[in-house]
């Protein structure tokens, strides 16, 4: 169902989402260096670049036509249609992993045995499977 107007709510949201996440952010990466801990504020860096380029991965694939409009047109037309789409995907599906793995790697280092630890790994790769799956092999 697609949405009509809202584009200025949309507008302000998205830019009250991005400036609390870069703000804490900022904070978190902040107070990380003045305690000397170089691998939290690196991770803090590298989660929002991450975040960042996600958001814009997924912007780009929001403003995409849908498949239908692009089978309408050439078949040159649909098949850029479909390799950008198919590009953008593995965009999206490869940041969300990433991201995935680096709150696993923090996440199960902060767990009190190996067995729970084990589990926050197993529920990431389920999630980086699960991902794939409905973005490659269930909308091709």
């Amino acid at each position: 169902m697609e949405r009509r107007g809202g584009d200025a709510d949309d507008t302000v949201l998205t830019f009250t989402g991005l400036t609390a996440v870069t703000l804490t952010s900022g904070v978190s990466a902040y107070r990380a260096a003045a305690a000397g801990d170089v691998g939290s504020a690196a991770f803090v860096g590298v989660s929002y670049a991450a975040l960042l380029l996600l958001f814009r991965s997924l912007r780009a694939y929001e403003r995409l036509p849908p498949p239908r409009q692009l089978a309408a047109d050439t078949d040159d037309d649909d098949d850029d249609g479909r390799r950008l789409r198919r590009r953008v995907k593995r965009e999206v599906w490869t940041l969300c992993t990433m991201l995935t793995v680096l709150f696993a790697w923090k996440v199960a280092a902060a767990m009190p045995s190996w067995p729970v630890a084990a589990a926050v790994w197993a529920m990431a790769v389920v999630t980086a499977v699960g991902g794939f799956l409905a973005l490659f092999c269930r909308h091709p």
